[in-house]
C-alpha cells in the first residue's frame, strides 16, 4: 500500500506526462495507435517520445498525442510531426531507440531525420 505522499508524487509525475499529450505546443507529434500500430510496437514509441520531450523540457513547444489508423499498416509504427506551415514529416517503422535522435535533430534542431522518413523507406 502506498502512502498519500507517494500517491501525490505519482499523480504529479503523471500530470506532466498528460499535459504533454494534451498541450497546444507549436510542434505536434502524432503516433498511430490503431490495432496495427500497437501490434507493431507503437506504445513503447509513444512512451519514449513523451519521456524524451519531458527530459528535454520541450513541453511548452511540443505536444505528443496519438491517433487511430493512419492508413499505412506496413510502415507501422508511424510517427508524424506537424510544425506550423511546414510540410508534415512522416517517420516509419519507428523503434524506441530512434526517438532520442528524432527529438534531438528534429524537434530541437529543426532538421528532420530523413533516414527514418517514409521517403527513405519507399525510395
Amino acid at each position: 500500500m502506498k502512502t498519500l505522499e507517494e500517491l501525490a508524487q505519482i499523480r504529479d509525475r503523471m500530470k506532466n506526462k498528460v499535459a504533454l499529450r494534451e498541450g497546444t505546443g507549436e510542434i505536434r507529434v502524432v503516433v498511430g495507435m490503431a490495432t496495427c500500430g500497437i501490434a507493431a510496437g507503437a506504445r513503447p514509441v509513444l512512451n519514449a517520445l513523451v519521456e524524451q520531450v519531458a527530459e528535454q523540457n520541450l513541453g511548452d513547444r511540443v505536444t505528443v498525442t496519438q491517433t487511430g489508423c493512419i492508413g499505412m499498416c506496413r510502415f507501422e509504427p508511424i510517427v508524424e510531426v506537424f510544425e506550423g506551415d511546414k510540410e508534415r514529416v512522416t517517420y516509419v517503422k519507428v523503434k524506441p531507440e530512434m526517438v532520442p535522435e528524432i527529438v534531438k535533430e528534429h524537434l530541437i534542431g529543426g532538421k528532420p531525420v530523413t533516414k527514418y522518413t517514409i521517403g527513405a523507406v519507399e525510395g
